[in-house]
C-alpha cells in the first residue's frame, strides 16, 4: 500500500467527524490517532514479554524502565494490558480505558500525546458519541513496520499534514520539505566525505536540523547513510516550534531508536535548545519571508551583548524575513575545523542572495560567510517545487572543511531546468526532480568544474535530449535539420568576485554666483562643502583599484567631484541569474515580416471560404 493510498484510507475517518468537527479541526483527531496506531503496531510483538517483565520487576521492587526498554526492543514501551483492538471489547468504558492505555506509555511517548492535546479530543469525541467509531476505524488499519516501513510512514504523515494545511489555509511548507529536495541536499552533504560512505567504516556522526518539522530531513539523511554504509551511525538532533510537527518527529525518532531527548520543542531563534553544541552535519529549510518580530528583542539583545561570541555577530537581516538568522545559527553550530569541521545545507529563497546594500545586515552576513570562505556552492532549484510557494529557491552548501581545490572559490549551479511535471499537483508543487536529475546535479557539485547544458532540438523545434558538457569539451552535434542550444549550468567564482566597495561621490555646494562654498567652522573649516542634491554612489568591484575606477568612470563627467572616504562601505551580493543569462538575439525584421504575410494570407483564404 503506497503512502497516498494509505493516507486516503486514514482520511476516510473524516467522514465520521463531519458535522461535529469543522474541516480545519480534522487533523486534531486523525494525526494523534495515526501516531497511536503506529506505536500500537510497533509494540505488538513484544507486548506480552513487556507485561511479564513489568509485573516481575515491580514485584521485586526494582525500577522496571531499563528492563522494559530491552524487552520492547524500542526506545519506548507501554505497560497497559490494553491495545486498540482490546479497547473495542468494552464499548461502554472506552473513554476510561483509552486514558489508561495512553497513561501506560513510557514518559517520552506519553509526551507526544500531550503535545497533540489528545485528552481534549478524547473528551470531545466521547461527548459526540464518536470515540468508539473512530477507535474502531483506526484499529482496522495495519501500520506495522513490516507492512509500512519508516519511509512510507513519514510520507503518510507529510501527506496528511499537507491536506489539513490546505483545508485550513495554513502554510504546509512550514512543516516539511519535498523528499526529492532533501535527497539532493543529503547527497551534496555527504559526497565529499569518503570516510563516512565507505562500507564497513563504523564511524559515528551527528546531524542537526533547527527547523525539524516532522523529521523528514533527519530521516532521509539516516536512510541515505544506512544505504551506503550500514556500519555508520548517525545521531540525530533537532528543534521544532509547531507542537503537532514536534510530536510526529518525536514519534518517528522513537521508532527509529534515536534518543528523543535530542529533539527539543520551542523557538530556535529565541531559545536555542542545543546551546553550546556543535555538529558534523546540518540541514534546514527555514520558513521563507516570515518576520521575526516576536523574538526581535531577544535576538537583538544577543547580537548587541554577545557579538561574535553569540550566534548573530555578523549582522541582523530586516525584520520582515528571518531566514538568514537560521543561516547564522547553523554557522554557530559548526564544529571547529581542527576537530573535523562541519558541512551544512540550507534552503533559502532569492532574497538572501542580493537583498540589502553595502553595510546592511544581509550584506554583512554574506560578507562574513564569503570572507571566511564558508560557502562551497549555491544551487538554483526549479520553481514550483514546494507545497506552499512557487517562487525560486536555492540550496546553499556551507563548510569549514573545504577540500583544497575548493578553497577560496564558490560554485554556482543552475538546476532550474532539472525537473519533470508531476502527474498531480500538490498545492503549489507542480514539479519534481527525478533520481537521474538529482544524480546529475550531485555529480556537477562533486566534479567541481564549469560546464554547459547542451539542449538538442530536431527540425520541428522539439527537444530530443540534453547533455552536460564540461568546460573544454565538444558540444554534441545537432540532429539533422535541427539545432543545439547551450547555456552555462555550473560556474566557479572567487569569493571576492561577489564583493564591491560602495563609494559616495560628492560635488561641491556653490552659491548663487557659482562659487564653491568653503566651510568656516570646526572640522569643515577650509574644506569644500558637499551639495547633498548632487551626491551619488558608485559600486566598485573589489578586484578594481578605487582610484583608477574614479579617474576613469567619474572624473570625465564631473571634474570637481571627490570621494567621501567616511561613507565608503564594503558589500557583497550574488546576482545568481545574471551569471547564467544567455543573450538570444531577436528575430530579424525580414523573418517577422514573412511570418506576418503568411498569417495574413491564411486569414484571407479562410474569409474567402466563409464567403462562398
Amino acid at each position: 500500500m503506497n503512502h497516498q493510498t494509505l493516507s486516503s484510507f486514514i482520511w476516510s475517518v473524516a467522514d465520521l467527524l463531519r458535522g461535529d468537527y469543522r474541516q480545519s479541526e480534522y487533523g486534531r483527531v486523525i494525526l494523534p490517532f495515526t501516531v497511536l496506531r503506529r506505536l500500537d503496531c510497533v509494540l505488538e510483538a513484544t507486548k506480552p514479554a513487556v507485561l511479564a517483565e513489568f509485573a516481575a520487576k515491580t514485584k521485586a521492587g526494582l525500577n522496571p524502565d531499563p528492563f522494559l526498554l530491552r524487552k520492547a526492543g524500542q526506545s519506548f514501551y507501554n505497560t497497559s494490558p490494553l491495545d486498540l483492538e482490546k479497547l473495542l471489547g468494552d464499548q461502554d468504558h472506552i473513554r476510561k480505558n483509552l486514558y489508561a492505555y495512553i497513561k501506560g506509555f513510557s514518559p517520552a511517548a506519553h509526551d507526544i500525546f500531550e503535545r497533540f492535546d489528545f485528552h481534549a479530543q478524547i473528551e470531545r469525541l466521547a461527548k459526540a458519541d464518536l470515540l468508539y467509531l473512530v477507535t474502531e476505524k483506526f484499529a482496522k488499519i495495519n501500520l506495522h513496520p513490516d507492512v509500512v516501513d519508516n519511509t512510507q510512514m513519514g510520507l503518510v504523515f507529510e501527506e496528511l499534514i499537507r491536506k489539513f494545511a490546505e483545508i485550513s489555509n495554513e502554510t504546509a511548507g512550514e512543516h516539511f520539505t519535498p523528499r526529492e529536495v532533501i535527497r539532493l541536499m543529503v547527497g551534496l552533504l555527504f559526497i565529499e566525505d569518503d570516510d563516512v560512505l565507505t562500507p564497513g567504516n563504523a564511524v559515528v556522526r551527528t546531524i542537526y536540523d533547527p527547523t525539524a518539522g516532522t523529521g523528514g530531513m533527519l530521516s532521509v539523511a539516516g536512510e541515505y547513510l544506512q544505504e551506503h554504509n550500514p556500519a555508520a551511525r548517525l545521531t540525530m538532533f533537532g528543534q521544532e516550534l509547531n507542537d503537532e510537527s514536534y510530536a510526529i518527529c518525536k514519534a518517528d525518532m522513537l521508532i527509529k531508536g534515536q534518543d528523543v531527548a535530542n529533539i527539543i520543542p520551542g523557538n530556535t531563534l529565541s531559545d536555542d535548545g542545543h546551546s553550546g553544541q556543535k555538529f558534523d552535519y546540518m540541514l534546514s529549510n527555514p520558513p521563507f519571508g516570515v518576520e521575526w518580530k516576536k523574538v526581535e528583542k531577544i535576538v537583538r539583545r544577543e547580537h548587541e551583548q554577545k557579538g561574535f561570541e553569540g550566534r548573530f555577530g555578523p549582522g541582523l537581516p530586516r525584520v520582515s524575513d528571518g531566514s538568514m538568522l537560521f543561516l547564522l545559527h547553523l554557522v554557530s553550530k559548526m564544529r571547529p575545523a581542527q576537530e573535523g569541521g562541519s558541512r551544512f545545507g540550507i534552503v533559502l529563497n532569492g532574497s538572501p542572495l542580493f537583498t540589502g546594500g553595502a553595510g546592511s545586515g544581509e550584506s554583512e552576513i554574506r560578507r562574513y560567510v564569503l570572507e571566511n570562505d564558508l560557502v562551497e556552492a549555491i544551487i538554483g532549484l526549479p520553481t514550483d517545487m514546494f507545497y506552499n510557494t512557487g517562487i525560486a529557491t536555492y540550496v546553499w552548501i556551507l563548510s569549514n572543511k573545504k577540500p583544497k581545490r575548493r578553497k577560496g572559490f564558490v560554485q554556482l549551479i543552475d538546476a532550474s531546468s532539472f525537473w519533470q511535471k508531476m502527474r498531480k499537483s500538490l498545492g503549489s508543487k507542480r514539479k519534481e526532480m527525478s533520481d537521474d536529475q538529482i544524480a546529475m546535479v550531485t555529480e556537477l557539485f562533486g566534479t567541481f568544474e564549469e560546464a554547459e547544458l547542451a539542449t538538442l532540438f530536431d527540425a520541428d523545434g522539439k527537444e530530443t535530449g540534453r547533455r552536460v558538457v564540461p568546460a573544454g569539451s565538444k558540444v554534441p552535434k545537432a540532429p539533422k535539420g535541427g539545432k543545439v542550444k547551450t547555456a552555462p549550468i555550473s560556474r566557479i567564482f572567487r569569493n571576492e568576485d561577489f564583493g564591491y566597495t560602495t563609494i559616495t561621490v560628492e560635488r561641491p555646494l556653490r552659491d548663487e554666483n557659482g562659487k564653491i562654498i568653503i566651510g568656516t567652522k570646526g572640522k569643515q573649516k577650509g574644506k569644500k562643502q558637499p551639495d547633498s542634491a548632487l551626491r551619488d554612489t558608485e559600486n566598485v568591484p573589489l578586484s578594481e583599484d578605487i582610484g583608477a575606477y574614479f579617474k576613469r568612470e567619474v572624473l570625465p563627467h564631473a571634474s570637481d567631484a571627490w570621494i567621501n572616504d567616511e561613507k565608503t562601505k564594503i558589500g557583497y551580493e550574488i546576482s545568481f541569474n545574471r551569471y547564467f543569462y544567455v543573450f538570444e538575439p531577436p528575430r530579424s525584421l525580414r523573418d517577422i515580416d514573412a511570418d506576418l504575410k503568411t498569417v495574413s494570407a491564411n486569414i484571407m483564404k479562410m474569409l474567402e471560404e466563409l464567403a462562398e
